[in-house]
Parts: structure tokens; C-alpha cells; sequence
């Protein structure tokens, strides 16, 4: 076995005694991640285990932005991967190790923004400290120290997989599962009911669940509107786009917080500057006595649908809808 491939699986055997694999995860994934671990530690195949690095909260300690980390695995590993596959290492990589305890996911700048290819990430001490007891020294006693405090993850994620979930239909027959509650039966609603009826050619880019905030992302159709890198901390629940018509919809499902206010309004303009299409602002309710107690906070020039009477609109738009309604 080569000194690369060694090195990867000692690091497999690290994060499967951590118990930080998703059970489903494929080997191809697995690899992934230990070679975001060993990177992260700046341990390359010469190197020993020893010398594995950490963040220590010093500006000169060990920390690589997703961009670093894929130079890293070019340059060590022998990996091809393009620079631009930076958000793939986030979303399908270190996600894991963050959730994990094992990775630091903002080290050094705790404000920065979930997307920013940037931001830096770091082992944590007490991983560093056992990465640095591999293979021969009191290693298993980390183990078992780090488990105590952080939980198995992957029996947490086992757990997880038994949850209870809302099926969602979306208009091209995909089919999307959320995690239950008041909130995702809203955003049901809106994708089952709302798009069909009011976009003559509906296509989904994007769903929020209020427990994985980036459900479902079509990054491609977002890079061709003019939304190349979403904030994921500020997106609306929903983002579709009517291909007939060239429009963006920005839907809001709201239960307990966020209808389009005006401040809500502004900031998702800012978060749109750059996009390309027209685009309509829609706060989302489950029915009417819910909607009456936001009523106050919508901002003009916004839409409001109702999933209790999903046949209508209510335009909070002035004069633009003015006019007399035709007789039946």
C-alpha cells in the first residue's frame, strides 16, 4: 500500500473509532472525509502522527479555507479537483466533521458567513491532542473522553433516519422529504399547491428545512439567474423560478417568524442585487387567522398566499391591481 493510501486509512480508522461516519455514507465519501481530516491536521504521507497540527485560537495556528483544502489534496494526495468545487467540500465533506465535534467551522472568524469560501476551519485541541497519540500512544483513551462529551454521531444520525417526515411533491415529480412540523407542512403546501397554480412553468432551486437549512439546491439554474453564491444564513424558505414568465419568486413559509416585512424586504433586495430576472416577494401562511397576526408586518409591493383558500393572491401593491374584477 502506498504511503497516500496508508495514511487515508489510518485516518478512516481515526474517524470510524470517533464514530463520525454517517452509516450510508459510500467508501468514496469516507475517503473524502479523512482526507478533510488530514488536511486539516497537515498530516501528508511522509508525515508522522505526531506532528499533527490544530487550531489553538493563535492567528499563526493551523486553519485552511475549502480552497486550501482542496490545494492541499492536489498537491499531496495526487487529487485533480477544481478549485471551484469548494462549496461541494463544505455541503458533502467537512459538514460531517463539524457536526461531528471534530472540526472547527469557523476558526479564527466566528461572523463569517456559511458560504464564504474564505472562512477558515480547524481541528479542535482535544482532537488534536488525540490525532497526536496515533497510533502507539494513549490514543483509544481520547476516543472514549471525546465520545463522553460530543455523543456518537453516528448513532445520532441513526436516530435521526427514523424521524417521522412530510413528503413533498414538486411540480417536475421529484420528490423531497422534510423533516415534520408546522413549518414544512406550509412549505408542502406552497410546493404542492402554491407553484402549480400560480407559475405557468414552475421550477424549484431552492428549499430550506428548519432542520437542515440547504435542503434541496439547484446551484446551476441559481448561477444562470444571477444567484452564484446564496447565503444560506439569509435565504428565503423557498426560491422558484417561472420559466414562461422569467420570474424569481422569494417565498417565506411563515408559522412563527419571518413574513416579508420591510426590513425582511430590503435585506433579501441586497441578497438579490445581482440577480437577473424580475422578482416577486411572497409571504406563505397556513390560513387566515395565521396571517392576521403578521397582517401589520407585511411590506408593500409584496405578495400574500394563503394555503386555505390557494385559489387567491392578496397584492399588497397599490395601484397596480386597480380596476374593476370581471363578472362571473
Amino acid at each position: 500500500m502506498s504511503r497516500k493510501n496508508s495514511k487515508i486509512e489510518e485516518a478512516i480508522e481515526i474517524l470510524t473509532e470517533l464514530r463520525a461516519f454517517d452509516p450510508l455514507l459510500t467508501k468514496g465519501r469516507r475517503e473524502r472525509i479523512a482526507l478533510a481530516l488530514l488536511a486539516l491536521a497537515n498530516v501528508r504521507p511522509n508525515s508522522f502522527w505526531k506532528n499533527a497540527q490544530n487550531w489553538t485560537g493563535r492567528a499563526d495556528s493551523w486553519s485552511l479555507s475549502t480552497r486550501e483544502i482542496i490545494t492541499f489534496w492536489n498537491t499531496n494526495y495526487g487529487l485533480t479537483i477544481s478549485p471551484g468545487s469548494y462549496d461541494d467540500v463544505r455541503r458533502k465533506v467537512l459538514i460531517y466533521l463539524v457536526q461531528a465535534g471534530i472540526v472547527l467551522k469557523s476558526a479564527g472568524n466566528p461572523d463569517a458567513n456559511t458560504n464564504n469560501p474564505t472562512r477558515k476551519y480547524g481541528i479542535s485541541q482535544e482532537v488534536g491532542d488525540l490525532l497526536r497519540a496515533y497510533p502507539g500512544g494513549p490514543w483509544k483513551k481520547h476516543i472514549e473522553k471525546f465520545i463522553n462529551k460530543h455523543g456518537d454521531y453516528a448513532a445520532r444520525v441513526e436516530r435521526a433516519k427514523d424521524l417521522p417526515v412530510v413528503p413533498v411533491m414538486f411540480p417536475n415529480g421529484k420528490q423531497l422529504e422534510l423533516s415534520v412540523g408546522e413549518h414544512n407542512e406550509i412549505q408542502k403546501l406552497i410546493i404542492e399547491n402554491f407553484l402549480p397554480r400560480f407559475l405557468k412553468k414552475p421550477v424549484v432551486l431552492y428549499v430550506g428545512d428548519t432542520n437542515n437549512k440547504l435542503l434541496f439546491m439547484d446551484e446551476k439554474m441559481l448561477y444562470k439567474v444571477g444567484i452564484p453564491t446564496p447565503n444560506h444564513d439569509k435565504l428565503p424558505d423557498i426560491i422558484a423560478l417561472d420559466l414562461e414568465k422569467n420570474w424569481i419568486f422569494l417565498i417565506e413559509a411563515v408559522h412563527s417568524s419571518n413574513p416579508i416585512s420591510r426590513v425582511r424586504h430590503l435585506e433579501l433586495e441586497e441578497l438579490m442585487k445581482e440577480c437577473k430576472l424580475d422578482i416577486v416577494y411572497v409571504s406563505a401562511f397556513k390560513d387566515r387567522n395565521s396571517f392576521r397576526n403578521w397582517l401589520i408586518e407585511i411590506s408593500w409591493e409584496t405578495e400574500v398566499w394563503l394555503g386555505d383558500s390557494p385559489e387567491h393572491m392578496i397584492h399588497f401593491n397599490g395601484d397596480k391591481f386597480l380596476g374593476p374584477h370581471i363578472k362571473k
